[in-house]
């Protein structure tokens, strides 16, 4: 928990807590406790469900219709805020993007995005294996493992035949994105869409490029969002090329055929996301499946902000999201939800439920 401290509260002391809807938290839980009780395999290893939080889910998946959905809550959980040393939690937001795509390769979509490797392997959580100190991932070869080729050498050509598209979009700018939202729904001119479900990356440490745009000067941090980004991108492509370069890390894909077109794509804990109800948290702090209460505001896309009085499951992770209280929220799919998502830097109140059984 490093230095953050747990504070218990009552449900009473949520503000808000009588007026969600828990019924939607319930079915987003449950969507999370599928895989628990079953001790599913991850997309991304997370700190393993404890006994607590598998007794909860089984309850939730057994006999939750004999609770009201508030009353199982209060019931199997205890709320504790989560505080650092900052005072406050931070809440950033993230979407699922829609692009036009092909998949094969166009005049009007040259660009591709790769399938997994099957020469990549993934680093086990908490591990650290001689020469590629951390890296989260490597390439296996015949004398052993050594570091995955960064971003610059696969678009160079590094992967050779194993450079598999999946599918390809319009320009790099729409690849990067994809790659760090990791999924996107893609319409396909014939009027299709498919989904596109992250599959891997190759380990190498994630580097934003908005991050070195501000610090470059070009764009000042307050107005920095996804529309500028992207719009400063193509406005200056060779720059943009050695901006984006810098960010080593590379996500590889794959076509998410299973997927129902009312589904969210799949976080890294193995199931579709729910817009507003599914959070990205810190694996290495969280498992998967804990509920969080999270109170603040949230921005509009006109202006304004509206409050943030919900319950939310952590069912995904992400590079960025580093600390005890530090959160991404899915906003959804398309264009509304990116902007929504683009905006939201906010600070928040950040409450763990934690079983009860196991409620300190």
């Amino acid at each position: 928990m490093g230095d953050a401290r747990l504070s218990r509260l009552g449900f009473s002391d949520l503000a808000g807590w009588a007026q969600d809807d828990h019924a939607a938290a319930l079915t987003t839980f449950r969507r999370s406790c599928a895989e628990i009780v079953k001790d599913a395999r991850a997309l991304r290893t997370a700190l393993p469900a404890s006994p607590g939080l598998k007794g909860a889910c089984a309850a939730a998946l057994e006999v939750a219709s004999s609770f009201g959905p508030r009353e199982f809550f209060e019931s199997f959980f205890a709320p504790f805020e989560v505080l650092p040393p900052a005072g406050r939690g931070f809440l950033t937001g993230y979407f699922e993007p829609e692009y036009e795509g092909s998949l094969v390769a166009t005049e009007a979509f040259p660009t591709p995005l790769l399938a997994r490797p099957d020469d990549l392997v993934p680093i086990p959580q908490g591990e650290s294996w001689p020469g590629l100190d951390g890296l989260q991932a490597a390439r296996r070869t015949e004398n052993g493992h050594e570091p995955y080729p960064d971003r610059a050498a696969i678009e160079d050509g590094a992967l050779g035949e194993r450079a598999r598209p999946v599918i390809f979009l319009r320009d790099a700018v729409d690849a990067l994105v994809v790659q760090v939202q990791g999924s996107a729904r893609i319409r396909l001119l014939d009027g299709r869409t498919v989904g596109l479900a992250y599959a891997g990356k190759n380990g190498h440490p994630f580097t934003a490029p908005g991050r070195i745009i501000v610090e470059r000067g070009h764009v000042p941090l307050a107005e920095m969002n996804l529309d500028r980004l992207t719009a400063w991108l193509r406005a200056n492509p060779e720059e943009a090329r050695e901006i984006m370069r810098l960010n080593r890390s590379y996500v590889f894909f794959r076509l998410a055929e299973e997927l129902d077109a009312k589904d969210g794509p799949i976080g890294a804990a193995g199931v579709p996301l729910t817009p507003a109800r599914s959070l990205a948290t810190d694996r290495n702090l969280w498992s998967y499946g804990l509920p969080f209460w999270l109170e603040g505001e949230l921005p509009l896309a006109g202006g304004g902000s509206e409050p943030l009085r919900r319950i939310l499951v952590s069912q995904d992770t992400g590079t960025a999201i580093v600390g005890p209280a530090r959160g991404d929220l899915f906003f959804g799919s398309g264009p509304q939800a990116g902007t929504r998502a683009g905006l939201t830097r906010q600070p928040v109140r950040f409450v763990v439920l934690l079983p009860k059984a196991e409620a300190p």
